[in-house]
């Protein structure tokens, strides 16, 4: 039987129903590159499924019968495409599965963002009242900048629209924008947002694309909000704009080095909302991911 490896520890049922004819291998929910490579020599697999981790050519080599790489969701920036490529090993992604879970986890970071909402239950929980003392900042009339346009960034920008925000945003590749989003030059986003949030994959064009110099362009007191990947983020800079009060603050679900390590300076800046890269993990979001991954290798797999 050809064999799957699965770069986590699980699989949704309904993913594991489609891929039935499969012996599958699990490598753990924090797998190492050795770990991996030693399943993939032990088991020679055709496919490998990418939850979590990166994929590396010496993976790659470790697995003769490799045919395909699928993402247990939509980024791909942690597998070595050209090196797939250059192995004839097709990489597959299951775009737009987990879109509404990572919209909902940028529209709940900008609105804790704005409300103040962490801050105010940290001092409620300590006997505190500030009706007096505090103003949140009102959403409703102000501007979001949207960087990716793909089906996270269209899903975010349908909730900022209906909340009566205006939705500006850049994307050189997306197609077919609705209406409710005036499609702009990436130096518009910088200089009229309120809100800035990040909705595009890492590349090697746009790795700190949100730099000191890209910060000092906003406005003044500008929310910062990245769902995406932590590495489109100068962090130092971004630290230093906080400080500074340039950017008001800021929620950030994913950071350049995973998981955080201790000490890290964010973990001392009170406004920074954080979560541990959980936007696209939630249960129908699991399903998903795993369902299109195994639609996505097996169609690969039928032609191979």
């Amino acid at each position: 039987m050809s064999v799957i490896v699965v770069t986590g520890a699980d699989l949704a049922p309904q993913a594991l129903e489609l891929l039935e004819g499969y012996d599958m291998v699990y490598a753990g929910k924090s797998p190492t590159e050795e770990d991996v490579i030693a399943l993939c020599r032990r088991h020679n697999p055709v496919a490998i499924v990418v939850r979590y981790g990166k994929v590396t050519a010496a993976m790659m080599d470790a697995a003769p019968a490799l045919k395909v790489i699928a993402k247990h969701g939509t980024g791909t920036d942690t597998i070595d495409r050209v090196a797939a490529k250059a192995r004839g090993i097709e990489v597959v992604a299951a775009v737009g599965a987990n879109a509404a879970a990572v919209a909902e986890q940028s529209l709940a970071l900008m609105l804790a963002c704005a409300k103040s909402v962490v801050e105010l239950n940290d001092r409620m929980h300590h006997g505190h009242w500030d009706k007096a003392t505090h103003k949140s900042l009102e959403l409703g009339s102000k501007t979001v900048g949207l960087i990716g346009l793909g089906a996270i960034g269209q899903r975010f920008a349908k909730m900022a629209d209906a909340m009566g925000m205006r939705v500006i945003g850049f994307d050189p590749y997306a197609k077919d924008v609705p209406s409710y989003i005036k499609v702009v030059d990436l130096e518009v986003i910088w200089r009229e947002s309120d809100v800035v949030s990040l909705h595009c994959p890492l590349t090697d064009d746009n790795r700190g694309m949100l730099s000191a110099a890209a910060l000092a362009k906003c406005k003044r007191g500008v929310i910062i909000v990245n769902t995406a990947r932590g590495g489109l983020v100068d962090e130092n800079a971004l630290l230093a704009a906080l400080e500074s009060g340039q950017v008001a603050s800021a929620g950030l679900d994913s950071f350049a080095v995973e998981p955080l390590a201790a000490g890290h300076p964010f973990q001392k800046q009170g406004r920074i909302v954080m979560s541990p890269h959980i936007g696209g993990v939630t249960a129908d979001a699991y399903v998903n991911m795993g369902v299109g991954a195994a639609r996505n290798l097996l169609a690969v797999l039928a032609h191979a």
